[in-house]
């Protein structure tokens, strides 16, 4: 099956951001049926939590992206 589209632009002061992915069908499911059971999350919460965390793992030393890690383990 093709991959599914996850736009997850946003509006932001600087108008030329904006991400746009293909992910596997399966890893949208996923996506979604997490976001259904945890209402306080949307998809920029779970994107950006996703990202950080992958940067963070892999030797980001942002203090910013440090930041975005803490706040995805302990908002609810």
């Amino acid at each position: 099956m093709p991959p599914e589209r996850l736009d997850v632009s946003r509006p932001a002061p600087n108008p030329a951001i904006s991400l746009e992915a293909e992910v596997p069908e399966v890893l949208f499911e996923g996506m979604r049926r997490f976001i259904e059971e945890h209402p306080s999350w949307d998809q920029y919460r779970l994107i950006t939590s996703a990202l950080a965390s992958f940067l963070f793992q892999h030797g980001c030393k942002d203090a910013c992206v440090h930041q975005h890690v803490l706040d995805g383990l302990f908002q609810r």
